[in-house]
């Protein structure tokens, strides 16, 4: 059997890595040495600065306009009270109005189309200047159109925009309604649960159940909300074990009720009554397809591409744009708060009243209450 050839590593340089083999092999030549140093050296080719730096200075005003913009969709609404509305019709509000255009997210989104607008027709209304005023040579022509073809599409523009913002406002009404359906669902659930289970018997089942029911619009909201922190809003709602479970799920509403189903298992309740309380879950399951329907499923894109291209700067484009997307423009943060202070004050007053009520029975059937009129 032949033996296997020997080799030899030499370090010929600190970077320089020379492989020998003896004694069948001469000694390779410096050419073909292989470098160490210039192979852990090597990078793709970088993309040229100048195209960066002309790109991100183009981006400047719309990533400054987009970053302000998508900050405030994000910040917490809330529900208008009786002295809102009073704000709300003054005769001020045109005057308010109008010293708060710099700060609308519209007047904000128009901003890049209209710098890049005005700059082209700079650009062109500064070389038909130099034609005129011969400061550049005769050959070049004074530029001219025609206003024919705005005038013909501008009728079919302007019913695009209202069919645009119509299809908007239709979705943001449909959300709405969603929400509202499923908060007046919510807080019936929870009176019915509050007046069927027994509290003395089962009153921490009862609890982590009522807990359950205020966490879904909670958990729903923050699904359907980009950016929102679902463990900050969740953790002065459920248990610690409760609450590691539904950030480890894919689909937090829907493992709330789960929740929610097994802790109405556990109750020792009548059929008919578990029956009536597990019918409430069609309201949850309804309130979950429908946003996740208007989160999915935009206006067709086609329709939105037209509008936009065509009509830049034009407000009420851009209002449809942002009411497209419903629930960043509810007060769902102040919605939930409003049902869980609701549930909240109904479990306080259930022993207040009922207390009341027991009373009531037990005194003689003849006595005067203070207002004069008969207890009976």
């Amino acid at each position: 059997m032949n033996k296997p050839t020997s080799t030899k590593t030499f370090f010929t340089s600190p970077h320089t890595l020379t492989i020998h083999k003896t004694p069948s092999l001469p000694l390779p030549s410096t050419s073909n040495h292989i470098s160490f140093k210039t192979l852990c050296s090597q990078s793709p080719t970088p993309t040229p600065i100048s195209s960066l730096t002309l790109n991100s200075i183009l981006r400047i005003i719309p990533d400054w306009a987009d970053g302000i913009k998508e900050r405030r969709m994000q910040q917490k609404r809330s529900l208008y009270n009786h002295e809102d509305w009073v704000q709300h019709r003054s005769s001020l509000r045109h005057l308010r109005h109008l010293l708060s255009s710099f700060s609308s997210r519209v007047i904000l989104s128009l901003i890049p189309p209209v710098i890049a607008f005005t700059s082209f027709a700079a650009v062109i209304a500064t070389y038909n200047s130099a034609v005129l005023w011969h400061w550049l040579p005769d050959s070049f022509l004074l530029l001219r159109t025609s206003s024919l073809p705005y005038q013909l599409t501008a009728p079919a523009l302007a019913l695009l925009l209202v069919f645009r913002t119509e299809a908007s406002y239709s979705r943001f009404e449909e959300g709405r309604k969603a929400w509202t359906k499923l908060i007046a669902g919510t807080s019936d659930f929870a009176r019915q649960v509050i007046g069927s289970v027994d509290t003395q018997n089962h009153a921490v089942l009862k609890k982590a159940l009522l807990q359950y029911i205020m966490a879904f619009p909670v958990a729903l909201k923050c699904h359907v909300i980009y950016g929102a922190d679902i463990a900050q809003d969740l953790k002065d709602l459920l248990e610690e074990d409760d609450l590691a479970i539904v950030l480890d799920s894919k689909d937090r509403p829907r493992c709330i009720i789960e929740f929610i189903s097994q802790s109405l298992q556990m109750l020792p309740l009548e059929d008919s009554k578990r029956d009536l309380l597990e019918s409430k879950f069609t309201c949850f399951h309804e309130g979950i397809a429908i946003c996740e329907q208007l989160i999915g499923i935009p206006i067709p894109l086609s329709y939105t591409r037209l509008t936009s291209s065509a009509a830049s700067l034009f407000c009420i484009e851009e209002v449809g744009v942002l009411i497209e997307e419903p629930f960043p423009m509810l007060a769902l943060d102040a919605i939930c708060n409003q049902v869980n202070n609701s549930i909240q004050e109904a479990v306080t007053l259930e022993a207040a009243i009922k207390g009341q009520l027991l009373a009531k029975q037990k005194s003689p059937a003849d006595e005067h209450s203070s207002n004069g009129r008969l207890n009976s």
